[in-house]
C-alpha cells in the first residue's frame, strides 16, 4: 500500500493536507489521504461501496471497512430492499473525528520529513527540525504513527495538536495515546459506517390516496436479519479489528399526525425461519386518518429500532464488549395525502 509522500502543516487552519494517493472512504465523507494543497484544501475522497447485503471501503489511511447480512428478504416494493445509513438513537454519541494509525519504519519517517518539509516556511520548518533533532528513532524498534481525520472538511474539532501529527509507538509502550487507534475506536468507525435495511413497508390504499375515516393498512413484507460491519488494520505488523452486529429489534409505525387513529403502532420483532420479522402472522398496523391533509401531506414514518454490540475481532459470533453501544435506527418515510370522500346527498 502507498505511504504518504508528503505532508505540509496548513498555516491557520492547524490542519495537515497530505500528498500521496487518494483513499477511498464511506459515505460519510470519511477522509483517506487526498492529494497536498498548499493552502490547506484537501481533495474529496470517493465513497465507499458499505451495501446493505455487502459491501467495502476505506477510512483513514490503512483501515478497512466490510459489512455483510445474513438472511432476511428485505421485503418487495414499498421500501423493501433500501438501505439508509444507521442514525444512533443517543443523539449525544459522536463518532472519532480522528485518530493515530501505524504508518512509518523510522528510516520511512525520516525520508518522509526530508521530503515534504524542504524549503518549508514556518512553522512546518521547526516541526520538520524538532523531528530531525529526535534522529526519528532510528535503531528503535517501533513504527511512528500519524494522526487521520474522519472528515475532509474539519468541521468537528480534532484534540490532536498539529505539534504532534505523529507521534513515537514502541512495540511494548506503558501508557498508550488516548487517539492511538484502539478496537474500540474501530468498533465506533464501524458503527459510522454501518447501512441498515429501511423498513419493508407498503401501504393500502397508495400513499396518494388515502382517504378520511377510512382504514389505511400498513403491511410488512418480508423480513430481515443482522447486519454486521468490521472495521480491521493489518499494517506493518499491528493488525486488529473490531466487528459492530445490529440486530433488529423493535418495528414502530408514526401516522404522522395527532389525527390518526392510532397515531402509532409498535411491534416486537422475533427470529423466524428466514429471520426477523414481526410477532404475530398477521400483525399489521391499520390507520384511520380522522382528517384531510388539505392542500399538504402528513409525514408518515416507520422505523426500525436495531440493538448494537462489538467484539474485538472479525468475528461477528465473537464475545460482546464494553463501553457498549447506542441502539441504532433505520427509518422509511413517506408523505401521504389524505382526501375527504366526497358524497351527494338527495
Amino acid at each position: 500500500m502507498a505511504v504518504a509522500a508528503g505532508l505540509v502543516v496548513a498555516v491557520g487552519a492547524g490542519f495537515p493536507a497530505y500528498a500521496g494517493d487518494p483513499k477511498t472512504g464511506d459515505d460519510t465523507g470519511t477522509g483517506g489521504q487526498p492529494p497536498a494543497d498548499p493552502g490547506g484544501n484537501p481533495g474529496a475522497d470517493s465513497g465507499g461501496d458499505s451495501g446493505g447485503s455487502s459491501g467495502s471501503g476505506s477510512i483513514g489511511a490503512h483501515i478497512q471497512i466490510n459489512q455483510s447480512r445474513t438472511g432476511g428478504s428485505g421485503g418487495s416494493g414499498g421500501s423493501g430492499g433500501s438501505t439508509s445509513k444507521a442514525t444512533s438513537s443517543d443523539a449525544n454519541w459522536k463518532p472519532p473525528v480522528c485518530w493515530y494509525e501505524p504508518m512509518y519504519t523510522p528510516d520511512e519517517y525520516e525520508n518522509f520529513i526530508d521530503s515534504s518539509y524542504k524549503g518549508a516556511q514556518e512553522p512546518a520548518a521547526s516541526y520538520a527540525k524538532k523531528r530531525a533533532d529526535e534522529g526519528y528513532h532510528k535503531g528503535d524498534k517501533g513504527l511512528w504513527w500519524q494522526v487521520q481525520f474522519r472528515n475532509d472538511d474539519y468541521t468537528d474539532a480534532c484534540p490532536v495538536t498539529p505539534a504532534n501529527w505523529e507521534i513515537w509507538v514502541p512495540p511494548a509502550r506503558p501508557k498508550a495515546d488516548p487517539n492511538q487507534l484502539t478496537p474500540e475506536i474501530l468498533s465506533e468507525l464501524a458503527y459510522n459506517s454501518t447501512k441498515l435495511p429501511k423498513p419493508p413497508v407498503v401501504l393500502s390504499p397508495d400513499p396518494d390516496r388515502l382517504k378520511v375515516n377510512l382504514g389505511t393498512r400498513v403491511k410488512f413484507e418480508g423480513d430481515f436479519d443482522r447486519v454486521w460491519t468490521t472495521a480491521s488494520i493489518d499494517y506493518k505488523g499491528v493488525g486488529m479489528a473490531a466487528t459492530t452486529v445490529a440486530t433488529p429489534v423493535a418495528l414502530r409505525v408514526d401516522a404522522g399526525t395527532s389525527d390518526a387513529d392510532p397515531q402509532t403502532c409498535t411491534y416486537g420483532l422475533v427470529k423466524g425461519d428466514n429471520g426477523y420479522t414481526v410477532d404475530s402472522k398477521d400483525a399489521a398496523c391499520n390507520v384511520t386518518y380522522l382528517h384531510s391533509s388539505g392542500t399538504g401531506t402528513y409525514p408518515f414514518k416507520a422505523s426500525i429500532t436495531w440493538k448494537v454490540t462489538w467484539t474485538d475481532s472479525a468475528d461477528p459470533d465473537g464475545p460482546a464488549r464494553q463501553p457498549g453501544l447506542p441502539d441504532g435506527l433505520s427509518t422509511y418515510e413517506q408523505n401521504v395525502t389524505v382526501k375527504e370522500i366526497q358524497a351527494v346527498n338527495r
